[in-house]
Formats: C-alpha cells, sequence, structure tokens
C-alpha cells in the first residue's frame, strides 16, 4: 500500500489563540535544543488559521485532542496530542514537538497531511477522528 509520496499536502489548519500564542513561546524556546522541529513547528503556526478560543470546532486537532490517524502505510493509531513535559509514548501521548505531532496540530477530520521524519523521508497521514478532552 505504501507509495513514494511525491508532493507535500498542506491543507488549512485552524487554531485557537491561546493554543497559538504557546505553541509559538514553545517553539521560540526550543530553537537552541531542538532547531528542526522548532522550525517546523513555528512553519505550521504562521499558516494557521487563528481564531478566538471558544470557535474552534469540535473536529480540529488541538492540544490535548486525542486523535485517530491513517499513515499512508495504511497503519492506524491513536494518541493525544500534548506538551513535550506531558509526552509518554508507552501511554500514547505525543508531544507537538514530533514531527508526527506536528504534522496533526490544528488538522480537521478528513483532512491530510505530508510530513517528514527525522531521516527527512516523506511520509502522509490522514486524521479519521478527533475527540477533545473533557472541559
Amino acid at each position: 500500500m505504501a507509495t513514494d509520496i511525491h508532493n507535500d499536502l498542506n491543507p488549512e489548519i485552524v487554531l485557537s489563540a491561546a493554543d497559538h500564542h504557546q505553541l509559538n513561546v514553545l517553539a521560540m524556546a526550543g530553537l537552541t535544543q531542538t532547531p528542526d522541529q522548532s522550525d517546523d513547528l513555528l512553519q505550521e503556526l504562521e499558516r494557521a488559521r487563528v481564531v478566538d478560543d471558544g470557535h474552534v470546532p469540535d473536529d480540529i486537532v488541538r492540544m490535548g485532542s486525542t486523535v485517530r490517524y491513517r499513515t499512508d502505510t495504511g497503519r492506524e493509531a491513536e494518541v493525544t496530542l500534548v506538551y513535550p513535559v506531558d509526552a509518554d509514548i508507552a501511554e500514547g501521548r505525543i508531544s507537538v514537538m514530533t514531527p508526527v505531532g506536528t504534522a496533526l496540530i490544528g488538522l480537521r477530520v478528513g483532512q491530510s497531511i505530508t510530513w517528514r521524519d527525522r531521516a527527512n523521508k516523506r511520509h502522509m497521514l490522514t486524521v479519521l477522528t478527533v475527540a477533545q478532552p473533557a472541559a
């Protein structure tokens, strides 16, 4: 099922003002320790459409969202998107500062995006479901 992906997919992404602000702070702070991942996150933040905190649709991946997605290899995974301090892959909590985490932020159900792993190989994922944390 896996094929080489030749084109980048960069669908519109939506972020709450609060997430956008916090993620900017995180990415800027990470520029010295993790410059590549920080740059990737900053690029996503730059192209995001920022909306008031209460106006983010429920099918948008936000910080704290639990997301089920399918990769270009056909593998499905379910993760909760968290800040690096809360990340625990064994518990399914993935950092927004990972390539997959950065790819997921701001996507809505049905959208696909390409991302590059740490070896710079291009991959694609498609968001299948999004569940928001209990308020």
